[in-house]
């Protein structure tokens, strides 16, 4: 008797004890190493000339202007992205959701393709696409008569033109997230609310928001958490450039790693891009937590 009771209280440990393991293995171990590397003049090919030099990289990082323009770039494309994917795919859901045909069902397609695509295959099309010279997006432009543009090339065209590809590859995910999340809200609130004569507008603002608020809560925060580790667009499309137009937080942490070999001073990179993102969650859950409705 005693051995089952023992067996029935340690049993929930063991159940979660795989999951436990691969949190403290793969989340809490490399957070604790890196702030580790942060405060470390780390020698990588030489370990034992590593020394403790406190917080110095942070020092470094905080006065270097290459890491503001770093931080304004990040925050930038933060902000854009999550605005216009939001607002398109809540756009989108809305529309593809009032009525249900073949054209509807090949426009949902035809948005959620890119998600599954790899962002390798998408960032090589858009880079031939935004070409300056034998592009299709300028040959177009000339044909129409209009003028060309640098896309990728120039300084003040680079972030946009990188914006719109990140908006295009991810739009489809959050539109798929807002439909599903459209259908669980009860056809009785829309019944009552044309009843009142509500325009569309109403509608939208007092029961489609607040009933989908859960989902886009959830899509706020992810979006948030993946713009500001935005890499593997940056490094196909630009490399950083033109003049560090599109350099982001993660992408200077891999040209100091791997490229300068400076390894505690781009860990202490992403110790601060760690913090940014920890203050953004908890600013997220305490700002919009309690303006979300569940059923």
């Amino acid at each position: 008797m005693k051995h089952k009771k023992f067996a029935a209280k340690i049993r929930p440990y063991i159940m979660t004890a795989p999951a436990l393991a691969g949190i403290l293995l793969f989340t809490i171990y490399p957070i604790i190493k890196l702030i580790q590397l942060s405060l470390m003049n780390t020698n990588m090919l030489n370990p034992s000339e590593s020394r403790f030099i406190g917080l110095d990289n942070y020092r470094k990082v905080l006065s270097r202007p290459d890491f503001h323009k770093s931080l304004n770039n990040t925050v930038v494309y933060t902000i854009a992205v999550v605005l216009i994917i939001t607002a398109i795919a809540l756009l989108l859901a809305v529309w593809l959701s009032e009525k249900s045909s073949k054209l509807n069902r090949l426009v949902q397609a035809a948005v959620f393709c890119p998600h599954v695509v790899s962002i390798v295959s998408i960032a090589l099309i858009w880079l031939w696409m935004m070409e300056p010279n034998f592009g299709l997006f300028n040959f177009l432009l000339r044909k129409l008569g209009l003028p060309t543009s640098s896309w990728l090339s120039g300084s003040s065209t680079a972030m946009p033109s990188v914006i719109l590809v990140s908006v295009w590859k991810a739009v489809g995910y959050d539109t798929l997230i807002f439909m599903a999340a459209l259908q669980s809200v009860p056809a009785s609130l829309y019944e009552a609310a044309k009843l009142d004569h509500a325009n569309k507008v109403v509608i939208f603002f007092k029961i489609t928001l607040p009933m989908i608020s859960p989902q886009l809560f959830f899509t706020l925060i992810i979006r948030t958490i993946s713009s500001f580790k935005v890499f593997d667009t940056v490094r196909i499309l630009t490399q950083g450039g033109p003049n560090n137009a599109t350099t982001t937080l993660v992408y200077s942490i891999y040209t100091e790693a791997l490229l300068n070999l400076r390894i505690g001073y781009s860990a202490a990179i992403g110790v601060i891009l760690l913090i940014i993102v920890s203050i953004l969650t908890v600013i997220y859950f305490w700002g919009f937590s309690r303006k979300v409705h569940y059923q």
